[in-house]
């Protein structure tokens, strides 16, 4: 019963609606003393118009008429003196007076509480105005045991009427919870449940029909997220599959990539002064390709190799970016620059700091050839006391917002048209393999600009 919801709701239910009644019950049973005593000094008001009507009564009708109002004596005062009425011996001296005429609650509430609290029977004094001005004041002496008594009887009965009031509305409000709160929520868990037997089954994704607008609203935030992780386990099938047959195909490019390495060793012994100028950079594109198919397979086993750190100066990297970016610019009236200090070193590994910023400059390349217009891309470097620093600004025409909200996603973070977006992604997650990060510092119209930050420390 205290696991579930609807168990508690009915316990603290129950205890909220005592703590209630007991807040009621204190001044009711403070009200049911006042009232029994008024009533005792009204018996005992008309028990002493028999004296009225005759001076002259016998002792047995005076001790009768005291014990019909349960007292023992009465005094009435009508004007300056005061006239003991009827009177009978008492058993004890008087232990205490009360005042009715000038009693506040709190004063009611301690007298009655104060009462119920002394189990000894006691003579007291009560004195009260009579009723219909007949008089200045009454009193009445009377023993308290009846009254305790009485209090006590009242008391159990209110505390059991409060009893059968708390478990009827705690009931009423156990079956209610249960039909509004209770079973809509479970509703909602066997949903979750039969989705988490089988969550690729678009059939189980729930269908928000809840009243309360708090459930419904939890239904419509369930039914979006298992929409977004059908969809994500989906692309992850496709991602697999695709992994695989890029695996594959890069296994076989490798070979032949390998066999045509051979090939520009040949060529580098040409007497040719071009071919001589051209062939090293032949070999290390052939080289790099090489390379990039074994990281290729490295990424098929679910990670990209870890770096290989090494101390290489950046200006020979990045001329080898930008003399191959340049063969693919064409006519296009598109400018590549370097602002590298001379003998600027840095400590990474240079095939995938390679792959990292041509894929950048490649980026910004397509981005302003797509425009039609000129432009401008230059790499800058610098460093401080912790970091390396490598920008790559252009003047393209910016980053549209939904290539900003997705832009290290695969799939989902492509610029170009066509474009997949798995080169920033595998850009960015090599940069941190170096323990940097690249972010994007800004992008508008007038252009856009990435940077690359590497650590100087020894952890990466």
């Amino acid at each position: 019963m205290m696991n579930s919801l609807s168990g508690r709701f009915l316990i603290l239910t129950t205890i909220f609606v005592m703590l209630a009644e007991v807040l009621i019950f204190v001044p009711s049973i403070a009200r049911f003393r006042e009232e029994y005593l008024q009533n005792r000094l009204e018996r005992a008001q008309i028990a002493s118009l028999a004296l009225l009507a005759d001076d002259m009564i016998d002792s047995d009708l005076e001790k009768e008429l005291l014990e019909n109002a349960g007292v023992f004596n009465v005094v009435l005062r009508r004007d300056e003196v005061r006239q003991l009425m009827l009177a009978s011996p008492m058993p004890q001296p008087i232990d205490d007076t009360f005042d009715l005429r000038d009693g506040t609650a709190p004063v009611l509430i301690r007298d009655a509480l104060m009462r119920i609290l002394e189990p000894d029977n006691e003579v007291i004094r009560v004195i009260g105005a009579p009723t219909r001005e007949a008089g200045l004041l009454i009193e009445v002496t009377m023993e308290t045991a009846p009254l305790r008594a009485s209090m006590i009887d009242y008391g159990i009965r209110i505390l059991v009427l409060s009893a059968v009031i708390s478990i009827v509305t705690a009931g009423l409000l156990f079956v209610a919870v249960r039909a509004i709160l209770v079973k809509p929520i479970r509703g909602v868990v066997g949903h979750m449940q039969r989705y988490a037997a089988a969550p690729e089954d678009a059939r189980r994704i729930i269908t928000p029909n809840a009243g309360v607008t708090e459930l419904r609203e939890a239904e419509e935030a369930l039914r979006s997220l298992q929409t977004e992780l059908i969809s994500a386990l989906r692309q992850k099938d496709r991602l697999a599959q695709l992994g695989s047959a890029v695996s594959k195909i890069s296994h076989d490019l490798r070979n032949i990539l390998t066999s045509a390495q051979l090939f520009t060793d040949r060529i580098e012994a040409s007497e040719d002064p071009l071919v001589r100028r051209m062939a090293p950079k032949l070999v290390n594109s052939m080289t790099r390709a090489v390379h990039l198919c074994e990281s290729t397979l490295a990424f098929g086993k679910a990670e990209e190799p870890s770096p290989t750190l090494m101390i290489f100066t950046l200006d020979d990297l990045v001329a080898d970016v930008l003399d191959s970016e340049r063969l693919a610019v064409g006519d296009h009236d598109l400018s590549l620059s370097e602002n590298i200090p001379p003998l600027f070193s840095l400590r990474a590994d240079p095939e995938q700091l390679f792959r990292v910023v041509s894929n950048l400059v490649r980026n910004a390349r397509q981005a302003i050839i797509a425009t039609g217009k000129p432009g401008e891309i230059n790499v800058s470097a610098y460093e401080d006391a912790d970091n390396w620093w490598i920008e790559i600004s252009d003047t393209g025409p910016g980053l549209p917002p939904k290539a900003q909200e997705h832009l290290f996603q695969p799939f989902q973070g492509g610029v170009a048209k066509g474009g997949t977006g798995l080169g920033l992604a595998i850009a960015q997650e090599l940069v941190r393999g170096h323990g940097g990060a690249l972010e994007l510092d800004r992008t508008g119209p007038k252009g856009t600009v990435f940077s690359i930050r590497l650590p100087k420390g020894d952890d990466i």
